[in-house]
C-alpha cells in the first residue's frame, strides 16, 4: 500500500484572516494538530507583521507547543535573511520555507525583490540553515501559471528548479498560488519537474476551489505524487496574490480520494476528528 506524506498548513489557513485570532486559540489548535501525526506542520511565519499581521505571535507560540513524544516536524515561512535568522534561533523548527516565484510580478509582490535577487536570498538562507542544522524548503511559486501575464511554461519551472538544486536545496514544493492549475497541468508539471529533482523531496502545494480539488488530487496521485500540503476544510490562501483568497487542498478531500485509491496515511483518526471539530472555534468566529 502506498504511503502519503502530509504537511498540514494552519499557517496558510489563518494568515489571510483579518480579525486577529487570539494566541491561546492558535496554541490550542496547533497542539491538537500535533497529536494527529502529520509529517510536517506549517505552523507560523517569521515575516514582517506589517505584511502578515496574523502571524506576529509566531515566536511566542513556539514555547507553548507540546512537542514531547511528537514526530511531526515544524516548518516556518520566512521571506528574507532576517526572518531566517529569527526562525533558526528556535531548536524546535526543522524547516524554513521560502517562497521563490517563477513569476517576476508575484516575487515583487510577495517578497519585494526580483527573481534574481531572490535566488541570492535563497543562497544566503541556505548558509543560515546549514549553520543551524535546519533544512530550507523552497516553494516554486506560480509553478502552474500566473494571472499577471508573466512568461510561463513548464520548462521555465524546470530551469529554476535546477538552479535552486545547484545551491544545495533538497526540499521543494510545486506551488499553485492562485488556483491556476488544471488536472492536466498538475499531471504534466509533476512529470516534467520531478525527474529534474531526482533523489530530492518534492511535494505539491495547491490552492484550489473545493469543486476543482478532487480532480487535481486524482491527477497528482496518478502522476506519482505522494507528498501534499493540505489544510483542514480547505481554508486559506495567499493574501499577497490577489484580493479573493483561493483556498488550500482540504485535508479531508485528499484523505478521502487517497483512501478510495488504496493509500495509507498514518494519521490518528480520533485525534484528526477532534482537530476538525476544534477548527471551527477559529474559522467560524474570525474572518
Amino acid at each position: 500500500m502506498n504511503q502519503l506524506y502530509l504537511t498540514e498548513c494552519p499557517r496558510d489557513a489563518m494568515q489571510g484572516i483579518v480579525d486577529f485570532i487570539p494566541t491561546n486559540l492558535k496554541v490550542d489548535y496547533l497542539n491538537q494538530l500535533l497529536k494527529c501525526g502529520f509529517d510536517v506542520l506549517d505552523f507560523g511565519s517569521f515575516v514582517s507583521p506589517k505584511a502578515i499581521p496574523q502571524m506576529q505571535d509566531t515566536a511566542s507560540i513556539l514555547p507553548q507547543l507540546k512537542l514531547d513524544s511528537i514526530t511531526t516536524k515544524l516548518l516556518a515561512i520566512i521571506a528574507n535573511e532576517r526572518g531566517a535568522q529569527d526562525a533558526a534561533f528556535f531548536d524546535e523548527v526543522s524547516f524554513l520555507g521560502f517562497p521563490f516565484s517563477v513569476s517576476e510580478t508575484f516575487q515583487q509582490r510577495n517578497t519585494n525583490s526580483s527573481i534574481e535577487a531572490s535566488l541570492k536570498r535563497v543562497e544566503a538562507i541556505q548558509q543560515i540553515c546549514e549553520q543551524n542544522n535546519k533544512q530550507q524548503l523552497v516553494y516554486l511559486s506560480m509553478a502552474f501559471g500566473n494571472p499577471y501575464g508573466d512568461l510561463w511554461h513548464e520548462e521555465v519551472v524546470a530551469e529554476w528548479a535546477q538552479k535552486l538544486k545547484s545551491l544545495g536545496i533538497k526540499y521543494f514544493a510545486l506551488a499553485d498560488t492562485t488556483g491556476s492549475s488544471t488536472p492536466a497541468t498538475v499531471s504534466s508539471l509533476i512529470k516534467t519537474v520531478v525527474p529534474e529533482l531526482t533523489g530530492l523531496d518534492v511535494s505539491l502545494h495547491l490552492h484550489s476551489t473545493r469543486d476543482e480539488a478532487v480532480a487535481k488530487i486524482t491527477a497528482a496521485l496518478a502522476a506519482g505524487c505522494t507528498k501534499f500540503d493540505v489544510a483542514i476544510h480547505g481554508f486559506g490562501g495567499c493574501p499577497m496574490a490577489k484580493k479573493d483568497l483561493t483556498g488550500n487542498l482540504a485535508t479531508e478531500d485528499l484523505l478521502e480520494v487517497a483512501r478510495t485509491l488504496g493509500y495509507s496515511n498514518g494519521l490518528n483518526a480520533n485525534e484528526l476528528d477532534k482537530a476538525y471539530a476544534q477548527s471551527w472555534t477559529i474559522f467560524n468566529n474570525y474572518h
